[in-house]
């Protein structure tokens, strides 16, 4: 009979770990005194632990999730566990699923109630990123994802979209890839990951994000450029539009050869190429800016940065073998 598989969790802090302190909630206790909370976990794999970093996840940095690929890499494990919090997850979640190979489950899991308030969610969420990462369907197809409130999400697709509710994390557009029941894990559409590796040593580009609305101009993506900004993600409004103003600036920094990404801040659907004017989505892509096709502008964000940090960059700026193309292809995969 086949011995439990080995699961790796590496602990970054955030609200699973904190309690409260005279100066508010901090991280205060490690990976391995989450564990011992949940001494369920045993029956499911065996663990090894690492710490990899004691902080909130609203100032995670992108060295902090450079190691923790690292860390990833070096695990000698059939899967890993990442506990987090719950602010960037869905970033850091992203940015290991394109700086890691994809072979071994990647599972982030956190809590919404930090560990000493009455009903706190992160031992049952460790329990579900424990079982996930030991799962055998999950080992076989590999990738990263969210376990979280009893749902698995897809590192791509998934959002945090509620600030303090338990299900915070929701996939719009395609949903959960499984769900998890007492008696197993309930998958709804295939796991994995294909999205090529990212070989980045260190994060070296700045990319900020603007975003359109009404009224908005072309003075602060100026600024950006001004500043020395590599690349810009735009949050456009609706299916990728911008003002007239901040369309024409897109079109001359692409121009000038400074990548621009068009993302949406809704929360579902994508950009299309549909609207003409200075600003409409079509014009944006004639002009040759960026789709961000699903990714709403954190997680674009990362992409591009990652994209233009390349240990060894493509001689041109990203194109869209990194981003997808502004309309879909058929059968494009959803995830």
């Amino acid at each position: 009979m086949a011995g439990k598989p080995t699961v790796a969790v590496l602990g970054t802090g955030g609200t699973i770990a904190s309690t409260d302190t005279d100066d508010g909630a901090e991280p205060t206790r490690s990976a391995a005194d989450l564990l011992e909370a949940v001494p369920e976990l045993a029956s499911y794999a065996d663990l090894v632990v690492e710490e990899v970093a004691e902080r909130p996840s609203f100032d995670v940095d992108f060295e902090t999730v450079l190691a923790l690929a690292d860390a990833a890499r070096d695990a000698d494990a059939d899967g890993i566990v990442v506990t987090h919090g719950t602010d960037t997850m869905a970033e850091s979640a992203y940015a290991l699923d394109r700086l890691l190979d994809g072979g071994t489950p990647v599972v982030f899991t956190g809590a919404q109630r930090h560990a000493d308030l009455p009903g706190a969610d992160g031992p049952a969420n460790l329990l579900a990123a424990v079982r996930a990462a030991a799962d055998d369907r999950l080992r076989t197809a590999g990738g990263t994802y969210v376990a979280f409130d009893d749902e698995l999400h897809a590192a791509r697709s998934v959002e945090k979209l509620h600030t303090s509710r338990l299900g915070a994390f929701e996939s719009p557009t395609v949903g959960p890839v499984a769900s998890f029941l007492r008696g197993g894990i309930e998958f709804h559409r295939s796991p994995g990951s294909d999205a090529p590796r990212l070989d980045v040593e260190r994060a070296t580009a700045t990319v900020p994000v603007l975003s359109s609305g009404i009224g908005v101009g072309d003075a602060g993506f100026r600024r950006a450029l001004d500043a020395g900004a590599d690349g810009v993600v735009v949050e456009a409004t609706g299916i990728g539009n911008t003002t007239g103003a901040l369309g024409e600036a897109i079109a001359e920094a692409v121009a000038g050869g400074v990548p621009v990404v068009v993302t949406s801040r809704c929360p579902a659907g994508r950009v299309q190429p549909v609207y003409g004017t200075p600003g409409g989505s079509r014009t944006l892509a004639e002009a040759g800016a960026l789709s961000g096709g699903r990714l709403s502008a954190a997680k674009a964000r990362v992409e591009l940065l990652l994209a233009l940090s390349r240990r060894e960059p493509e001689p041109e700026p990203p194109t869209e073998a990194l981003f997808p193309p502004w309309s879909p292809a058929d059968g494009e995969e959803t995830t």
